[in-house]
């Protein structure tokens, strides 16, 4: 907390030598990253506050963190006794960061922010309603005066990520990306992503937590591709593959300088919600501007045959990972010694003895209790609870198979349920279900679907504040655009090929947490006169507990939905598991049958 303090009490030293009034610090780095190496990691350095979703503001004698609902619990924790105030997003009463500084800052007063850290569209943004209140935007490093000790940036080698696992090379990849450069009658493209830039040049590396991306920025022209990394990441074997895909090798920063030298005649496609405004700012100002959605964004959004058949095999080793975990949980239980941290230890460590195991998504989500209702707990050694043969545990975990991308969330009982608690389940769960079961026409957005998982929670006035549904990358980030299931409008339309999970929560502060995730892939399913319409496969093998579920509250269909996904379950798993783990497994997947 005192190391907080100190922190802020530099960056207003700094603030008033250069003339700001306030600084606005986001949660990201200059590749608009969820996950970012810690030479990035500016929010957190000057607020404590860790989760992935977050934004801080400085003024001269006063401070805010901006976060959604997710976090509430957890940033009020991690706030507290710095003087930074947590501004809960999404609620009526909070004002968002422009409006609230337009309360405290004066006329001609001026806001500092690190170009790197914001997307072209945001600054532009930024800088258009901040100007209506008569405040400047300026463009200032302000982190780089006071935070003197900042880690370097990551330098290990990455690595080649085979064709019989991304099911297309660099080169077609690049051929499908040019053709979209076509279409928009753009000559140069500029990525900045590091999925985008991952899945095209069917690379992989370990330099950010969870997601396997390396640290690079990308030009693709008409007739030349173009790597910009540093050269001590490059090995003999990746720059002979890179060479073989026809690919150039720069250094990583040499990107501005190739951007300025883009011919002024050339037009040049850039993703305006990804690309940095330091990097737009390099682009030739004559150059006609592309601003559109990265056509990368797009194309890895939907999965080939190859990479779905890898991740129903990763889905398959993740099901015999978790049998031989919940088994471990049940039996240890028992003993009193087990805790969210030595759990999601334990979890790991069973994911780890699957083949082609990489590591985890993100971070597991470990709740007991009280804890399940914080939407993205995080245990630390202070909060590290201890589980009892009582209330219900909440585990959202996932792993990274070189097969495909895994992300679970499964609620258990681990003493004599509540009717609440029961009830509530039952209700996330006949949400969780008719999603799964939809039928919707070609065209068809997520958002159209949300209602979906919310109509039996809605219908007793309850909700949950996250999204039901995010994309999910191939052996790539767990969270993935640009499709998703949630209440905010979202103008991409589900297409066959699609991953993305579905669910539905419950959260009672204080007492507990529900959620049941899946993972889904859009299908064709049927071709009537009124069109072509499509339906999700359910990717995930799991069960659900049964000890959770008010079954009086499911309709025969939905019930026919559980018996069906738990035969399915215990068909895929059961083979690869001993006779004592199938014996747990076919207890876990019984057929509900009516007693009336």
């Amino acid at each position: 907390m005192e190391q907080i303090i100190n922190r802020l009490d530099l960056l207003r030293k700094a603030m008033k030598q250069q003339g700001i009034s306030a600084c606005i610090i986001p949660g990201t780095d200059p590749h608009a990253s969820e996950y970012i190496a810690e030479y990035w990691k500016e929010r957190q350095w000057i607020s404590g506050f860790d989760g992935s979703a977050g934004t801080a503001v400085v003024t001269l004698h006063g401070a805010g963190l901006w976060t959604d609902s997710r976090y509430f619990l957890h940033a009020a924790e991690q706030l507290e006794g710095t003087g930074i105030e947590l501004m809960k997003q999404g609620l009526s009463e909070t004002l968002e960061i422009l409006p609230w500084l337009a309360t405290q800052l004066k006329a001609g007063d001026r806001v500092g922010v690190n170009a790197q850290m914001f997307s072209l569209n945001a600054y532009s943004s930024m800088k258009s309603e901040l100007k209506m209140n008569d405040l400047e935007l300026v463009s200032l490093d302000l982190l780089a005066m006071v935070w003197t000790d900042r880690p370097s940036l990551p330098l290990k080698p990455f690595f080649v990520f085979e064709t019989q696992y991304a099911g297309k090379s660099t080169t077609e990849k690049l051929e499908l990306v040019r053709a979209e450069m076509k279409k928009a009658h753009a000559d140069v493209f500029v990525i900045s992503g590091l999925d985008d830039i991952a899945w095209l040049f069917n690379i992989r590396g370990n330099d950010v937590d969870y997601n396997p991306v390396v640290i690079a920025y990308a030009l693709v022209e008409t007739d030349k591709a173009t790597l910009f990394i540093a050269a001590e990441k490059l090995t003999d074997e990746t720059t002979e593959y890179l060479k073989g895909q026809v690919v150039t090798v720069e250094p990583y920063l040499a990107i501005y300088d190739k951007l300025k030298n883009i011919k002024a005649s050339n037009a040049v496609m850039v993703d305006g919600g990804k690309l940095n405004q330091a990097l737009f700012e390099s682009i030739p100002s004559e150059c006609a501007i592309r601003n559109t959605m990265s056509p990368v964004f797009k194309l890895k959004s939907v999965k080939n045959e190859v990479e779905m058949e890898g991740v129903r095999k990763a889905m398959a080793k993740d099901g015999v990972a978790l049998t031989r975990f919940f088994i471990w949980l049940e039996e240890g239980l028992k003993s009193g010694n087990l805790s969210e941290i030595s759990v999601s230890d334990k979890l790991r460590e069973f994911r780890s003895q699957q083949e082609n195991f990489v590591g985890e998504s993100f971070g597991t989500i470990a709740g007991y209790a009280a804890h399940g209702a914080i939407v993205h707990y995080s245990a630390t050694p202070e909060s590290d609870a201890k589980l009892k043969a009582e209330n219900i545990f909440l585990l959202d975990s996932g792993g990274q198979y070189l097969d495909g991308t895994t992300d679970i969330t499964r609620t258990v009982a681990l003493g004599t349920p509540t009717a609440q608690q029961k009830t509530d389940n039952t209700l996330v769960l006949k949400g969780h279900i008719t999603l799964a079961k939809a039928l919707f026409p070609v065209g068809t957005r997520g958002t159209q679907l949300d209602i979906l998982a919310r109509k039996a929670m809605w219908d007793l006035g309850l909700n949950y504040g996250h999204g039901t549904g995010h994309g999910v990358g191939h052996f790539l980030c767990v969270h993935e655009g640009p499709q998703s299931i949630r209440m905010d409008e979202n103008p991409t339309v589900l297409v066959p090929g699609m991953m993305i999970s579905n669910e539905p929560g419950m959260y009672r502060t204080n007492e507990y947490g529900i959620r049941i995730e899946n993972l889904v892939h859009v299908v064709p399913a049927q071709k009537t006169e009124f069109g072509q319409f499509l339906k999700f496969e359910t990717l995930t093998l799991f069960p659900i507990d049964q000890h959770l579920i008010n079954f009086d509250l499911l309709s025969s269909s939905e019930i026919e939905w559980l018996n069906d996904y738990h035969q399915r379950v215990y068909q895929t798993i059961a083979p690869k598991l001993n006779e004592y783990e199938r014996e747990w497994l076919s207890k876990k997947c019984t057929p509900y049958v009516s007693k009336g």
